[in-house]
């Protein structure tokens, strides 16, 4: 599967921003205020933002659920009839673009799109290009009992189960060594 810079920008910006919700009611908001989501938009060079205000929070905020929604489809059509609304309410217009030393791309928001418009339109197509191609399944959240955090298994044989294999799956692999010593050890 071909995946352009464009879209590959659009799934590492969906896929921190399913991350940044609470994984429960106890846990902290990636996006508590107004300044860390000017922070977010800045690390991940979204272009065409205006000044923020709480209501761009709110509406990014649910956009974020919307999108945790598609990780979480069971089949590439539930999966697409998601896209698909996420995608009409955020009022594509795909258009060509050549800015900030980058070359030619697709922009799927509207010029004048609200934040959450414009994740919802260059995340929510870079999603959809994956259900098209008939590689729903690489949208998954960690299978790590302790972390359930999003990622797109970008391997070959689509075969990885962790969000990060250095912290989650090392983690779980010496727990499982620990634990075979111990029951060879009698």
């Amino acid at each position: 599967m071909l995946i352009t810079h464009d879209t590959r920008c659009a799934l590492d910006t969906v896929v921190d921003l399913v991350n940044t919700a609470p994984e429960d009611d106890t846990s902290p908001d990636g996006l508590p205020d107004v300044a860390a989501l000017g922070e977010f938009v800045r690390t991940h060079k979204i272009s065409d933002v205006g000044v923020l205000s709480e209501f761009d929070l709110s509406a990014v905020r649910k956009v974020r659920g919307r999108f945790a929604g598609i990780f979480a489809a069971p089949d590439a059509r539930a999966a697409a009839g998601l896209i698909n609304e996420l995608v009409a309410a955020a009022g594509t217009t795909p258009r060509l673009t050549d800015h900030d030393g980058y070359d030619w791309h697709v922009h799927y928001f509207a010029p004048g799109a609200s934040v959450a418009d414009h994740l919802a339109a260059d995340c929510g197509m870079a999603l959809a290009f994956f259900v098209v191609a008939g590689e729903q399944e690489r949208l998954r959240r960690c299978e790590a009992p302790d972390c359930r955090r999003a990622f797109v298994d970008l391997s070959r044989n689509r075969s990885r189960r962790y969000c990060d294999s250095r912290t989650c799956g090392n983690r779980l692999h010496v727990a499982a060594y620990r634990a075979r010593r111990k029951e060879a050890a009698g």
